[in-house]
């Protein structure tokens, strides 16, 4: 289960947050992306750099824009209790670097490519 390879202690943001905020606690925190969540602690979308570098490429005043304006508001998800390989799957059939895992509607972890990786390596040692 996802359950067991997912980082717990995850960074999450606010929409409202900054651009520049949000690369520079990705960066403090070595991370490629968080997810983004309401008041209510829900998921309303997902940053990663990969967003926030394209969106920087565009004339305009970064350090005051929302995160609300570069994140994937339309977010691939899963749940705890899914397999492995099927998220390794979603992630590569989709071409995204991260995906939240929910608990009903609040975010509890997230799952990188990286430790889909570490995961298949350290099986196979």
């Amino acid at each position: 289960m996802i359950e067991n390879i997912m980082k717990h202690d995850i960074i999450k943001l606010r929409p409202e947050d900054t651009l520049i905020k949000a690369l520079d606690i990705m960066n403090d925190n070595n991370i490629n992306g968080a997810p983004v969540i309401d008041d209510n602690q829900e998921l309303v979308g997902i940053i990663v750099k990969a967003d926030i570098y394209r969106f920087l490429m565009e004339e305009g005043h970064y350090d005051t824009c929302p995160v609300d304006w570069a994140m994937t508001k339309k977010v691939i998800s899963a749940s705890k209790d899914e397999d492995i390989t099927e998220i390794a799957r979603r992630l590569r059939e989709n071409d995204i670097v991260a995906i939240p895992i929910l608990d009903g509607s609040n975010v509890i972890g997230i799952v990188s490519i990286e430790n889909i990786i570490d995961y298949f390596i350290d099986i196979n040692k």
